[in-house]
């Protein structure tokens, strides 16, 4: 009789340092086998070491590890990456920004404030507990049906134990010994809720309890539709059901269910249930699962309409909904629950709030400018859209409890849309816009305005075409602006970014609309296409006026600045700031502009719908404050340099000794390692501020030129230490100019420049006397030992391309001296001894490599055959034998023309019977010549080692 399946006979162990040998011998801190399968590798970086990053850890998994082992990650399921204070888990095709940290323990738990080693704890607990292990190994990792690209998804902890928790809670709720209120879940706008959704469907397909149910998706807008039904009908082999599909209507949805039985997946839009009862299904096998259940699907209410005709009595979607599926179990999914939400669907299940999703990293926090007095017309405009708020909030928030007098809309339609106000708006608009993107404080400087009507949007259209004509004018691409000069398209992109206009309306079209409006609005499939291209982030379709489109369910993560020119309130008020949290690389937070003064509205919004999260929306003057402070700390930090030659030359020589200035000022910062690295944090922080606040009139244009110079400052130290200046972009023209001329006068730029690609010249130009001399004269002692230093690493990095043994030895010998520059005090600037002797002893380590790639010459060997027979001599010495001199020799040149003729394949690093082969053929040679005359494997295994860099460096 054969043994029971049980869980917990799995056997689980983890091993640490467990050597695996691909292409090169590999040795990952800790993989986790369940039954002999290494599901799990995790990546430890020391956290006492401040070069060892997590990053560095991610980079060892992903490239280093696929690279030469790449068969340890067949079965595997997520990675994990530590340096002991950020510790993250990830699928191994996710990009470094996708890996996360697990904040839960227990089911129930709310998100654990855990730092450091802590953090590492929480998710040993929760996501490292058997059971949740492999739960999360069988439902939770997830792969599309087909994809162009290496895709996989991994479980974020708040889509976890929200899915598995719904699951629970609908097998209680389900009719008949249950109410059908299967629960609510409350997910921050931006946190994933789609994977939640796809996640428990999954759970819910491969129940014992349900036994393949009916699914039923139901959103409230056609573009959500859309997205789920992208997501959805991608996913049917892991959802378990090939029968995933789109509802066109009402009727088709009967059809579908006529006798079936159990199975199959549908995804609708709650209108399509209106103005029909009858019953479609009364199995309890059925799961309705609502997105955004806080609007048109929590409406039970009766609505009686007097016409000519008589008297009609309508009801609310929801009811429709209900007594057509009156047996089955009803999920809702929002990001702002009402009182109705809940009533509907049962209590909240779990919570992820706005504040876990920003201090997850998953959402960006939300920054709130005011602007409503830069273009009101009198005081008494604020009164009355204040009045037009309070009324609506008397009446109520549900549009089926709210009979809005149409004489308070077009009165507030009259407010809005003065011609004098709008061309205010405009005004301001423009100028807040451009300074944003000539600051390069915007990502891509894609921006949203919110406008209150149809009509006020293409009048507030034209106004800004007025001022800025060239925004009408459609082009593929013109990103120079955000990126600092012009880059080149990639082929993908130029399949793929078509001719538009900078500036588009996105409404729908009315019969009623003048021929221009009516011609730049464009059909659904016009409509369609600008929502393909305001999502490409080198389009040239930067700014979307919208009325009510895409403030629900429209992700473009580099989105980062929404206007608003509208009354909003509630749930729609959140999620319509939520469009600029997504996250995004550079993108710190977003903001919101604000002309007609939501601030109090949204704040009592968020106190009621975000669980707290009111502290993510700061208030600019937050920002601006933040500024001050880091512009007083470089204040502080710089109070013995004299900057007056930068600020207050003027007339002839000016720029000369601004110049001057600027790079005395990067000298003086480099006193002490640890000003350096302090300067360096302060004003990274101070550009971060400045990025949010740089369109507020608050900040001074004295606070701007000294906030420039500190950035360039930094962008000159950056370029000095990293080889690049991000920063420089991000300055105005005239700075920027400032910092090329200082980089090229002190000679940096010419050492930069070598180029990695052409070994020759640059091995020509690198160890050149003439050169060396050039940098030697540099008076800025900090500047030319940055210099040296970052002279010998090229000359390093070149000959370890070729020569590993020589290149480990000078690497570790440059180590020392970089830590012992590092180690400079205060006192020692006042000894120019102590920097001559570094300069010269940086100097004297540059013409020892050069002189590396000469020295086999004397034995009659090239550069290449003594990288051979530096490591053969080298293992003599290492494992206590002799060789003769001229076998070595010999051998060594062998050695090169085997692993010449295996180089010649271009492909050879990616073909496993190429390395076989250079294996076998080495291994065959050097028995031959009697190498090693001991048995020692670790000596082939060394030998292979250096022969596959050297075909590497080829």
């Amino acid at each position: 009789m054969a043994a029971k399946y049980c869980a917990d006979c799995n056997i689980v162990k983890i091993v640490n340092q467990f050597e695996i040998v691909g292409s090169e011998k590999r040795i990952p801190d800790a993989i986790l086998f369940v039954n002999g399968l290494p599901l799990v590798v995790s990546e430890f970086k020391s956290a006492v070491r401040e070069e060892a990053t997590v990053f560095n850890a991610y980079e060892q998994l992903t490239v280093r590890y696929r690279r030469d082992i790449p068969q340890l990650f067949v079965y595997n399921a997520f990675c994990v990456i530590s340096d002991g204070v950020n510790n993250r888990a990830g699928s191994f095709f996710a990009k470094y920004d996708y890996f996360y940290a697990w904040h839960r323990v227990e089911f129930g738990d709310r998100r654990i404030e855990a730092e450091g080693i802590e953090s590492l704890y929480s998710m040993i607990q929760g996501m490292f507990n058997r059971k949740r292990l492999l739960d999360i190994f069988k439902n939770f990792q997830y792969f599309p049906d087909s994809s162009k690209k290496e895709q996989k998804v991994l479980c974020r902890y708040p889509q976890y134990y929200a899915a598995r928790s719904l699951y629970e809670n609908i097998c209680k709720a389900r009719k008949p010994h249950g109410d059908g209120r299967g629960g609510t879940y409350f997910g921050a706008t931006g946190c994933g809720k789609s994977f939640t959704m796809l996640f428990l469907t999954r759970l819910l397909m491969k129940s014992l309890e349900f036994k393949t149910p009916t699914i039923v998706l139901i959103t409230d807008r056609t573009d959500l539709d859309d997205q789920l039904s992208g997501l959805f009908t991608a996913s049917k082999k892991y959802i378990g059901d090939e029968r995933v599909e789109s509802v066109e209507s009402r009727a088709d949805l009967r059809e579908k269910l006529q006798g079936r039985k159990s199975g199959g997946v549908f995804l609708t839009t709650i209108q399509k249930f209106s103005e029909d009862v009858e019953l479609l299904t009364d199995r309890d096998n059925v799961v309705c699962i609502s997105d955004e259940a806080h609007r048109t699907q929590t409406n039970f209410d009766q609505k009686i309409t007097v016409t000519d005709k008589g008297v009609k009595t309508s009801f609310g979607f929801a009811r429709y909904l209900h007594n057509s599926l009156p047996n089955a179990t009803y999920v809702g999914f929002t990001g702002t629950p009402i009182d109705a939400t809940l009533d509907v669907f049962g209590p909240e299940v779990d919570i992820y709030t706005m504040t876990e999703s920003v201090k997850d990293g998953i959402t960006v926090p939300i920054v709130y400018e005011g602007r409503a007095a830069k273009v009101v017309l009198n005081n008494s405009v604020l009164e009355e859209i204040e009045k037009y708020y309070e009324e609506a909030a008397e009446a109520g928030a549900n549009e089926y409890q709210i009979d809005q007098s149409k004489q308070d809309v077009a009165q507030m339609g009259v407010i809005l849309g003065d011609p004098d106000r709008l061309k205010a708006v405009a005004k301001d608009f423009v100028a807040h816009y451009e300074a944003r993107v000539q600051e390069k404080s915007t990502v891509r400087g894609k921006a949203m305005f919110v406008c209150y009507s149809r009509q006020i949007a293409y009048a507030l259209y034209k106004n800004i075409l007025e001022l800025r004509p060239e925004w009408g004018v459609a082009k593929i691409c013109d990103d120079a602006e955000f990126a600092g000069e012009a880059v080149e398209l990639t082929d993908k992109e130029k399949r793929e970014l078509k001719p538009v206009e900078k500036i588009k309306m996105v409404m729908t079209r009315s019969k009623d609309d003048e021929k221009e409006l009516y011609d730049l609005l464009g059909d659904k499939d016009a409509r369609k296409e600008l929502d393909r291209l305001f999502k490409q982030e080198r389009s040239n379709f930067k700014i979307a006026i919208v009325v009510d489109m895409w403030l629900t369910g429209f992700d473009v993560p580099c989105l980062d600045a929404i206007y608003i020119d509208k009354p909003i309130q509630q749930h729609s008020l959140i999620q319509t700031i939520s469009r600029v949290n997504r996250t995004f690389a550079g993108k710190d937070k977003g903001i919101v502009v604000d002309y007609i003064g939501i601030k109090r509205k949204m704040n009592l919004a968020l106190k009621q719908y975000g669980a707290g999260s009111e502290q993510n929306v700061e208030d600019i003057t937050a920002a601006i404050t933040e500024f001050r402070n880091h512009l007083d700390l470089l204040d502080k930090l710089m109070y013995k340099f004299d900057a007056s030659a930068y600020f207050k030359s003027t007339g002839n020589g000016a720029e000369l000794k601004k110049l001057e200035c600027l790079k005395q000022a990067q000298e003086f910062v480099q006193t002490t390692k640890e000003k350096e690295a302090r300067f360096m944090g302060l004003a990274k922080r101070l550009k971060a501020a400045y990025d949010i606040c740089v369109g507020n009139e608050g900040i001074t244009q004295a606070e701007r030129d000294r906030a420039h110079f500190y950035f360039a400052i930094r962008s000159i130290l950056h370029k000095l230490t990293k080889g690049n200046a991000p920063d420089t972009a991000q300055m105005n023209a005239r700075v920027r100019e400032m910092i090329a001329s200082a980089l090229q006068s002190e000679g940096v730029e010419d050492v930069l420049q070598l180029s990695d690609a052409e070994a020759e010249q640059a091995k020509q130009n690198i160890f050149d006397d003439e050169y060396l001399q050039h940098i030697n004269r540099i008076k800025l002692p900090n500047t030319k030992i940055k210099l040296l230093q970052m002279l010998l690493q090229k000359a390093i990095g070149q000959i370890r391309k070729v020569n590993k043994v020589k290149g480990v030895n000078f690497t570790q010998k440059m180590q020392q001296l970089v830590e012992q520059y590092n180690d400079r005090t205060e006192q020692d600037i006042l000894k120019s001894e102590v920097y001559e002797e570094m300069a010269e002893t940086l100097t004297d380590m540059i013409v020892q490599v050069r002189k590396a790639f000469t020295e086999g010459e004397e034995k009659g060997l090239s550069f290449e055959e003594t990288a051979f027979y530096d490591i053969l001599k080298s293992l003599c010495v290492k494992y206590h034998f002799t060789y003769p001199e001229d076998k070595l020799i010999a051998l060594s040149k062998r050695v090169k023309i085997l692993v010449d003729e295996q180089a010649a394949y271009p492909d050879w690093d990616k073909r496993d019977d190429i390395k076989s082969a250079l294996k076998v053929d080495l291994i065959i040679l050097l028995d031959e010549f009697g190498y090693p005359p001991v048995e020692r494997d670790e000596v082939y295994g060394e030998i292979f080692e250096q022969a596959e860099n050297f075909k590497k460096g080829r």
